[in-house]
């Protein structure tokens, strides 16, 4: 029976462990909002292109700009507004953070408006996403 216990011991601490590990990456909620070309200059690359597939982090994430060049997965969860009841296109979209989305900011992350219309329609103009890095 002590076998039988450390066996079981060492079970419930394995699973312990794999929980702990899911809950690591985990993503945050928040909202997305967009802005439109040009996107030049950036708070992170001055006039360095950096392509489309990018956006401006909040103050929630933005860090004094530790966020540049972080890489995050984002997918529209749900609609904000009225005006477009089913905003999400079902699909996830990588981002590089090049800029600062400046106090007062109405989303979570500023996406491209490339960007966003891969993942929602851009009549909503904000919609409930969750991200992660």
């Amino acid at each position: 029976t002590t076998t039988m216990a450390k066996v079981i011991t060492s079970v419930v601490i394995a699973a312990v462990v794999a929980l702990a590990m899911v809950s690591l990456v985990a993503a945050d909620s928040g909202t997305a909002t967009f802005y439109t070309p040009p996107y030049t200059p950036s708070a992170c690359y001055g006039f360095e292109d950096q392509g489309t597939m990018i956006a401006a982090a909040s103050d929630v994430f933005w860090n004094g700009g530790a966020a540049c060049g972080q890489q995050y997965v984002v997918t529209c969860t749900g609609p904000t507004n009225q005006g477009v009841p089913q905003p999400c296109t079902g699909q996830s979209v990588t981002v590089k953070i090049v800029d600062h989305c400046p106090s007062g900011c109405a989303g979570t992350i500023d996406l491209s408006q490339e960007a966003f219309a891969i993942i929602a329609n851009p009549d909503a103009g904000k919609f409930f996403i969750d991200y992660q890095q």
